[in-house]
């Protein structure tokens, strides 16, 4: 991680409203992410920090002296966070998400943790004493060629060591298929995997907008040919279809044995206002 570059900058407050339609708080405790997911929604940051290197390639360290005020959040939804991993590369020097964790222990919020991160199992004895917490690993794939292809975040196999050790932990955990690569992510396969050690489901599917959109295009097209024209059908005519069916394929197979989950696919349209 010798190429990024970082910077500690200055906060007044780690708490931010969110417009997420599932919490009142998202906390970013960076700027930027070292996992440089090829498929970043989270890229659009570069336009509010002034940052030209390519987005993987900075982070910004959030320094924050005002204590976070818990009589705010209390309960509320908080969430870890929106627009960078809070367990990327530089947390394990920094150890802003322990600091802020710390802080949660006594509240009474909800607390939900997103991340790709094996280190996350570092902080197991302060996420053991927060009362409503929540942590979800994002996989949305099996194979680790593909996996290495689109992030620099732990493999596949450590993110499901990691949701089976929180889970044995006590810890209620969430596998967030996102972001669902129309014809690539078996979402079955994934939960054969991790059944045992998930409590709930999320499903997000693949946005495509912004600077990445004709990379990932590029990418299908050099990788995955076969799959080119139901890629253009999605992103560049607009069609839905495929949504629309995955969608009812996913909700008949998870009441069928019983799974719990919740379906993000139309997450813009419920975005708060």
């Amino acid at each position: 991680m010798s190429n990024i570059k970082v910077q500690e900058i200055a906060v007044n407050d780690y708490l931010t409203i969110s417009k997420l339609p599932d919490s009142d708080y998202v906390i970013n405790p960076y700027v930027g992410c070292t996992h440089a997911c090829k498929y970043c929604y989270a890229c659009f940051m570069k336009r509010f920090t002034g940052h030209t290197e390519e987005w993987g390639a900075f982070v910004d360290v959030k320094k924050c002296e005002k204590p976070i005020t818990l009589k705010k959040i209390q309960n509320k939804k908080v969430f870890l966070s929106s627009v960078t991993d809070c367990y990327n590369h530089m947390e394990e020097k920094y150890q802003i998400t322990r600091k802020i964790l710390k802080q949660l222990v006594n509240s009474d919020a909800q607390v939900d943790i997103s991340t790709k991160s094996k280190l996350i199992l570092r902080d197991i004895d302060i996420l053991k004493q927060i009362k409503n917490l929540v942590v979800s690993i994002s996989i949305n794939t099996t194979d680790e060629n593909f996996r290495k292809d689109m992030d620099n975040a732990s493999s596949v196999a450590e993110r499901i060591h990691t949701l089976k050790t929180l889970h044995n932990e006590g810890i209620k955990t969430v596998c967030f298929i996102s972001p669902i690569f129309p014809k690539i992510t078996d979402y079955k396969e994934i939960i054969d995997q991790t059944k045992d050690a998930v409590d709930e489901y999320w499903f997000e599917n693949l946005n495509l907008r912004g600077s990445y959109k004709q990379s990932i295009l590029k990418y299908i097209k050099s990788n995955y040919p076969q799959y080119l024209e139901t890629y253009d059908k999605i992103y560049n005519k607009k069609d839905k279809t495929y949504w629309q069916e995955l969608a009812l394929n996913i909700n008949d197979y998870c009441e069928k044995n019983i799974i719990k989950f919740k379906n993000y696919f139309y997450h813009e349209e419920i975005r708060k206002p």
